[in-house]
């Protein structure tokens, strides 16, 4: 538990989602990456709520969140954040620091392109702005089937964690993959395909909301993941507004659990960067 620590739960077109907050200070959204829920940033709180009040969204299909009745696409989970965001509006009090990893930055990139008014900042982690390609949906679409019949367990389960982790948390790090099992668990195995189908095959080309961003956008990405490389993340950033890219090393999917000191530090370093940029402008 964390100080200052509540819960409650907003009812979207997507189901009840439940929300964890915690901290003190402006207002910051975290939503998670697939196959985990809001613990997944447990690592990173005690650092970052220290800047921000901390709300953590079980997305659909995950943690303590309704499952997935259907599948749905990132524009069916950015609406259900904009009812999150309007349910809490009076708590908010204006526009939010987004923080999202992979799922969650594709949400936080078409809610800051076409909700403008609800996002202070982004900061988009392991977050590719295009479709996963053929390969890689051949391989998702093969795991569906056995995902639905096994579980959490065997080939399926060892096939998520050589995705989301490296080798090395995988081989010293029994937490990080005791957080992922439990997570899996807790969702269920019908409830996490279609969230696999909502998140990754139902996944679209984002070139056009990070043309439409302009608040200041952070890409952090990682050495270990291949889809999304630092250099991509680089260019993507040179054509918006105001975006940069930063690396976080040895990690893969999700560095909030394998790398979370790295992380924290990039993180307030661009929330604090912004509040300077900010006030300069001002003075």
């Amino acid at each position: 538990m964390f100080t200052s620590e509540s819960s409650r739960t907003v009812s979207t077109s997507l189901g009840d989602l439940h929300i964890r907050v915690v901290g003190e200070g402006p207002p910051a959204v975290a939503w998670h990456s697939m196959f985990v829920d809001a613990s997944s940033w447990d690592r990173v709180v005690p650092a970052l709520s220290a800047h921000r009040r901390l709300f953590l969204i079980d997305a659909p299909s995950a943690g303590l969140s309704d499952p997935l009745k259907k599948a749905t696409d990132i524009s069916g989970c950015t609406r259900a954040a904009i009812e999150v965001l309007e349910a809490l509006d009076a708590e908010l009090d204006g526009p939010v620091d987004w923080i999202g990893n992979a799922w969650g930055g594709h949400v936080g990139m078409e809610l800051a392109a076409t909700r403008p008014e609800y996002v202070r900042s982004l900061v988009a982690i392991s977050a590719p702005t295009h479709p996963i390609d053929r390969g890689q949906r051949l391989k998702v679409a093969a795991l569906k089937p056995l995902y639905r019949a096994f579980g959490p367990r065997g080939l399926p389960a060892r096939a998520i964690e050589e995705t989301l982790f490296t080798d090395a948390t995988r081989s010293n790090d029994p937490g990080a993959l005791e957080l992922l099992r439990t997570s899996m668990r807790r969702s269920g195995k019908a409830a996490m395909v279609r969230a696999i189908e909502t998140a990754i095959l139902n996944r679209t080309d984002l070139s056009w909301a990070t043309a439409r961003i302009d608040c200041p956008v952070l890409f952090v990405t990682t050495d270990d993941r291949g889809e999304w490389t630092p250099e991509e993340a680089r260019a993507v950033a040179t054509t918006m507004t105001n975006a940069r890219e930063v690396t976080i090393h040895g990690s893969r999917v999700i560095p909030a659990i394998e790398q979370p000191d790295a992380l924290a530090r990039v993180v307030a370093s661009f929330w604090a960067a912004r509040i300077n940029n900010s006030r300069a402008v001002s003075e």
